[in-house]
């Protein structure tokens, strides 16, 4: 007697389906090229007075649902698409719905540093769950501890491979790695110890959101091509100011890579004016009006990534291999 067929995870669910809001289209299209699975139709338009109108067009009854939307600017609008669709996906009777964000807004509000301040971050994960989301895949994090905010699995993936697979050919040429802050040691030491390069820390102090200080620098770059490590940038004062400081201890060039290219206000302008040699970030946000021109700005993909997670996540097979 033949041996009966092995049930597959898979066959928990009719299929997966992949849908996506208007934030970044592009990486989910690529997502689903590297799924080999077309893309969901929805609807999501807008009314007149802003409002966001939004129809999922077929039919999710007992599928696995992944929700590419990452909650960049403008984060509430691109916030609401994903709270909405997740909402519709339910009331259509999806069996299972993760939300896929390949950059989480609002994540740098993670705690209560002054008196009567929300904790923003928590608030967007209540929202998530509440909205529907049995499931999270998030990539980079502004701060780790996030994940406890949610009472859903969080799958973490972190933008570090392949930010490692470019700069692998700098290994072993005067490379040393740069922590632009305390808060990012952690990041920037995992590179350096993937890179095989030393480290070197930016004391700086922020005096308000968006203002900092470069103070002193925590390690020796004299000579050192210097390799800024971080998650995001947005209006690129940091970065500017830690480029500025690093050649004045005589480093013999600086660049930097992020996950998020959130590049908000005169992010751009001073990237363009600034010594920074190069400035590698990925596709978790689009690249819009004078930031896809930049010579200076380079963008890497993190769909074939994304895709093997979620993958992974349908067929109940592991992430962790993803993790590093």
């Amino acid at each position: 007697m033949a041996s009966p067929k092995p049930v597959l995870a898979t066959m928990r669910f009719n299929h997966f389906k992949v849908f996506t809001g208007n934030a970044n289209p592009a990486l989910a299209a690529e997502i689903c090229y590297e799924l080999g699975c077309q893309l969901g139709a929805a609807r999501v338009r807008e009314f007149s007075d802003g409002e966001v109108h939004l129809q999922i067009q077929e039919n999710v009854r007992g599928c696995d649902v992944f929700v590419v939307q990452p909650t960049c600017t403008p984060v509430d609008r691109h916030l609401m698409e994903l709270l909405l669709m997740m909402d519709a996906l339910k009331r259509a009777s999806a069996e299972r719905i993760t939300a896929v964000l390949p950059y989480y807004g609002y994540a740098r509000q993670d705690r209560k540093d002054r008196p009567r301040m929300p904790i923003s971050a928590r608030v967007v994960a209540s929202l998530l769950e509440r909205a529907g989301a049995n499931r999270i895949l998030a990539l980079d994090l502004h701060a780790a501890q996030i994940q406890g905010f949610f009472d859903v699995p969080v799958d973490h993936l972190f933008g570090m491979p392949v930010m490692i697979d470019y700069f692998d050919e700098m290994r072993g040429e005067g490379l040393t790695v740069v922590s632009p802050d305390a808060g990012g040691v952690e990041r920037a030491r995992a590179f350096a110890k993937r890179l095989d390069a030393p480290l070197a820390i930016i004391d700086k102090r922020r005096t308000e959101v968006n203002v900092a200080e470069v103070m002193h620098i925590i390690g020796e770059v004299e000579g050192q091509h210097c390799l800024i490590v971080d998650d995001l940038i947005d209006t690129a004062g940091t970065l500017v100011k830690a480029t500025e400081a690093l050649l004045k201890q005589g480093a013999a060039s600086v660049r930097a890579c992020a996950t998020h290219a959130v590049l908000s206000g005169p992010a751009v302008e001073r990237i363009e004016n600034s010594e920074i040699q190069e400035v590698i970030v990925t596709n978790s946000i689009p690249l819009r009006g004078a930031a896809d021109n930049c010579r200076r700005i380079k963008q890497l993909s993190v769909a074939p990534m994304l895709a093997k997670a979620i993958q992974s996540i349908h067929e109940d097979g592991s992430v962790s291999t993803l993790f590093v």
